[in-house]
């Protein structure tokens, strides 16, 4: 059988749900290397896609289907790291809402997230998709897009403080991390960590859902994909994940 050949950008199209709304399902549904309990918030996710959809962008191929996606959304910041949420995710788009509503000058995009379909994952297209998004920030007049960015290896070292993490290095001096390490290679900049990025919690019958554990005992538990462990109370019937992200920063040259 011959080998399927490999894609080219030249076979790619990145499109906006404004200009594509049919296409919003074949995003949300499109396979991807997220755990089954990360599970943002629902309302305001929805409320994003319908308010910013033309900043969430697909990647579709010759054959017209979901390669990748690109979620983000707008905000207003005025470039200090300082200022960037420790409660990165989940404060960002809780602050686009308020941004928005207030009409604020909304001066930065935010990537929520950059998820490649698994078959995918060999064609290079998480450096396609982050190029397009900071190419898509540049030409709608962002001075910044930043990022509450998952480090793609972290879950490898769950009980390793996510400041030592990122500080690993190669020898030619980037990232220890394959993510972060695509980030830098395009021009991005490390701000720091945001240590309650997102914080999913639930009772234990919803968490033996979602990971397929017993759960039967208190305190931390490593799970699958998890970048920190659970914290799991039997006592109460609840678990608690937190999880950390890193700010990161590309420039496009727009900020006076």
């Amino acid at each position: 059988m011959p080998a399927t050949p490999t894609s080219t950008s030249t076979d790619l199209r990145v499109i906006s749900l404004a200009e594509r709304p049919d296409l919003e399902e074949a995003m949300l549904t499109m396979e991807s290397s997220w755990p089954a309990y990360i599970r943002p918030d629902p309302i305001l996710v929805d409320w994003a896609f319908d308010r910013h959809a033309e900043h969430q962008l697909v990647v579709v191929d010759e054959a017209d289907q979901v390669v990748a996606r690109a979620a983000s959304v707008p905000f207003a910041w005025d470039g200090d790291p300082d200022q960037l949420p420790d409660t990165g995710w989940d404060e960002t788009l809780r602050q686009c809402l308020t941004d928005t509503g207030a009409g604020r000058e909304l001066t930065a995009l935010c990537a929520l997230e950059i998820a490649i379909v698994p078959g995918r994952l060999a064609q290079n297209l998480s450096v396609y998709t982050l190029r397009a998004l900071i190419d898509h920030a540049r030409e709608k007049g962002f001075h910044d897009l930043v990022g509450p960015v998952r480090p793609s290896r972290k879950d490898q070292h769950p009980r390793l403080p996510l400041a030592e993490y990122i500080a690993l290095r190669r020898s030619d001096g980037l990232p220890e991390d394959p993510w972060l390490r695509v980030h830098v290679r395009v021009g991005g900049e490390v701000l720091k960590v945001c240590p309650a990025s997102m914080t999913i919690s639930g009772s234990l019958a919803q968490w033996r859902e979602w990971t397929g554990l017993p759960l039967d005992t208190d305190g931390p538990v490593e799970l699958p994909g998890a970048l920190t462990p659970l914290t799991v109370s039997a006592t109460h019937d609840h678990a608690v994940y937190v999880e950390p992200n890193v700010w990161v920063r590309h420039r496009t040259g727009r900020r006076p």
